[in-house]
């Protein structure tokens, strides 16, 4: 397929940055569909992701795409866009297609942001591409935060992690993992946020990898990195991460935010 890139660029970027920001975005969510365009305050929840995503340290954004409405959106306001396949079954199948596209070399680092996370925090992007860069032995880095209510560890929805004392992923799951002996510890264990910081080399493989048992159960495409035994780093944070956008109602609370945040900027 032809790769095309759109010829806006947002500002200038900081060459001493040293790692790109990809947003993939679809068309054809099951639960909202059309989301990436549905409006938040003015503005396309992808132009949104790409406003946050733009104010962390990364030296170029793009937004990967296979729908050429998303494109256009895209570049009408400004930011970097790539069309892609629409054949893909992951996120990572489209970042490793843009890799390719963009002609990155094997040493980059790439931040793979969601395309329905309007409320990323630059900072967590900022901290998942150093937690990487810093790793002598991971492939890719991620972000968690401690679960503080026993609803949400059994929700099958929040995706949990558990870590080797180092930090590096040992298993994500939609179960409650690491049961826990309420008798000799009265905490929960940790969530993890979608977020993930690639090196191009291992982006470039993981079409190839063979797709797992535990990833076909669990339903989780990040389990296909630890099947195929490449370190996964977590970068773990003292503070609840807002969650993307999977249904309306997860909608009408992000609108919610965001219109209270320009009342008090107005003020």
């Amino acid at each position: 397929m032809v790769i095309k890139e759109s010829i806006k660029n947002k500002s200038i970027a900081d060459l001493n940055n040293d790692f790109i920001v990809i947003i993939p975005a679809r068309m054809s969510s099951t639960r909202l569909p059309g989301k990436p365009l549905k409006d938040i305050c003015g503005l396309p929840m992808i132009v949104r992701v790409a406003q946050q995503s733009s104010l962390s340290k990364a030296r170029e954004i793009y937004v990967a795409t296979d729908s050429q409405q998303i494109y256009d959106t895209v570049n009408k306001y400004g930011f970097k866009s790539i069309i892609t396949s629409q054949n893909h079954q992951s996120g990572t199948d489209r970042l490793s297609e843009s890799v390719k596209a963009l002609k990155l070399k094997n040493k980059e680092i790439i931040v793979n942001v969601q395309g329905d996370e309007p409320l990323i925090e630059p900072e967590i992007i900022n901290s998942v591409a150093k937690k990487l860069k810093n790793s002598s032995s991971a492939n890719i880095s991620t972000c968690a935060f401690k679960i503080n209510d026993e609803k949400d560890m059994l929700n099958k929805n929040i995706v949990k992690v558990v870590c080797d004392l180092s930090n590096n992923a040992l298993y994500f799951s939609r179960s409650g993992i690491p049961w826990i002996n309420r008798e000799l510890d009265n905490t929960y264990g940790y969530r993890h946020i979608g977020i993930y910081a690639y090196k191009v080399s291992f982006l470039k493989k993981y079409p190839f990898m063979k797709k797992g048992k535990l990833e076909r159960l669990e339903s989780l495409e990040q389990l296909r990195a630890l099947e195929n035994g490449y370190k996964v780093t977590v970068d773990i944070v003292n503070r609840e991460i807002y969650s993307g956008v999977d249904t309306l109602e997860d909608l009408e609370k992000v609108r919610d935010i965001f219109s209270r945040k320009m009342q008090i900027y107005c003020q």
